[in-house]
């Protein structure tokens, strides 16, 4: 019997690269070691839903919980109003009353005047743990551009250090990384966007056609490592165990290399056999 899924979201938090290099970076945060899920893997920030609360506030709330970046916008000034420069609040001492007291986050927001401000996540996938874990969560995946004037900085609590890479390093150093699937998929994803502006223009796109991503182990034969196939893998249906979400249609997105196969403790990104396409 699989695991009872989790709500939960992560955000693809994303800065324009200094002026001496092209396109942009991607914000990392490491899970200390002693994690239940992804322990010592390098993320995006992230994590699971509080009771009753819609994958939008909870992208928002964990990126600030676990980053210390805030999107917000001042509540008592109309609903597309974002937040004034100057405006009299510290970004620290809000992350502070939360991770330190323990504070309700949106709580500690509204006796600030301040609301999330969830417009500027734009969905980018949605993926759904392996019926295999121990620990599964439904997971949705939004991208933002870093807000202009703020720094992250991990928690040291839940994360313990963090990294800006850009999607062809993320890639070089999948092993250093200890990147998890999800992730060094969505790198490969990035690979095909120059700036910023694209990303977000593709992730718009994305949205019109949503469709789960459950990878299913790959039932292996003697000498075999583990190797998770997605769904729009040839052998999804016919070689995968355990629960299953095999396309209704065909995304946009659903191409390209559609296995993981882990090697020397490292997740590549590879296609079915047939296919020379690698990431």
């Amino acid at each position: 019997m699989s695991a009872q899924l989790r709500e939960a979201a992560s955000v693809i938090v994303l800065r324009r690269a200094p002026t001496s290099q092209a396109g942009f970076e991607v914000f990392l945060v490491r899970r200390r070691k002693g994690a239940s899920f992804m322990a010592s893997a390098f993320v995006f920030p992230g994590g699971g839903a509080e009771p009753d609360e819609d994958a939008r506030t909870c992208a928002a709330r964990e990126l600030f919980e676990e980053a210390g970046v805030l999107l917000a916008k001042d509540a008592r000034e109309g609903e597309n109003e974002t937040l004034a420069e100057g405006s009299v609040f510290s970004i620290a001492s809000l992350r502070r009353k939360i991770l330190v007291e323990k504070m309700d986050a949106t709580a500690v927001l509204a006796a600030s005047g301040l609301a999330w401000w969830t417009d500027v996540l734009v969905p980018w996938s949605h993926w759904i743990t392996p019926s295999a874990e121990p620990r599964r969560f439904s997971a949705r995946f939004f991208v933002c551009e870093l807000p202009f004037g703020q720094d992250p900085s991990f928690d040291d609590i839940e994360t313990v250090d963090q990294a800006w890479v850009t999607p062809q390093d993320a890639i070089a150093r999948a092993g250093e990384l200890a990147l998890p699937p999800p992730q060094l998929r969505t790198f490969h994803e990035l690979l095909s966007y120059s700036t910023i502006d694209a990303v977000l223009a593709a992730g718009h796109e994305r949205a019109k056609e949503p469709h789960p991503i459950l990878p299913r182990l790959r039932t292996m034969e003697p000498g075999d490592g583990p190797c998770l196939l997605l769904p729009w893998d040839p052998d999804y249906t016919i070689t995968g165990s355990g629960d299953s979400a095999p396309l209704t249609y065909q995304p946009a997105w659903a191409r390209g290399p559609s296995r993981f196969v882990l090697e020397d403790r490292t997740w590549k990104h590879v296609a079915a056999p047939g296919s020379t396409r690698t990431a």
